[in-house]
């Protein structure tokens, strides 16, 4: 039997791992976004995004599939909170990103507070507001 109070078998958070093809032009990406910069592995199949927020890696993937949101399952996402999505959604296009749902840009008073968009191996991600009354 396993003693769990062992401070030796506590689990903690360590990173989101995105696996893709381009893993410097996928990481590249989320540190432009985010303001953050890029610190490759020697080996150069692993690259992590540091930042203010938890720490973002890619990994190279060589056959890997972009997934087919929404037609398949997205496997997993990215939540980011902007409070100007409009400046979010112009930087995401700017970046390489690409806007999902809806596809049209930001328009005052949205209907939902958030948008979906796919980095540019094709990882869903979405723009969130903070609150209700963020983008009022």
């Amino acid at each position: 039997m396993s003693d769990t109070s062992r401070p030796d078998s506590t689990i903690g958070y360590d990173c989101v791992a995105l696996d893709c093809a381009d893993p410097a032009g996928v990481a590249q990406f989320y540190a432009d976004l985010l303001g953050g910069r890029v610190e490759a592995d020697p080996d150069g199949d692993w690259f992590n995004v540091l930042w203010d927020g938890p720490r973002i890696a890619t990994q190279l993937a060589p056959d890997h599939e972009s997934p087919d949101w929404p037609r398949g399952q997205q496997q997993a996402h990215l939540d980011f909170v902007v409070v100007d999505i409009a400046a979010a959604h112009e930087r995401v296009l700017a970046l390489g990103g690409t806007a999902l749902d809806p596809t049209s840009p930001p328009q005052p008073a949205p209907d939902r507070g958030f948008r979906v968009y796919a980095d540019p191996a094709g990882h869903p991600f979405c723009l969130c507001r903070p609150t209700e009354d963020a983008w009022g």
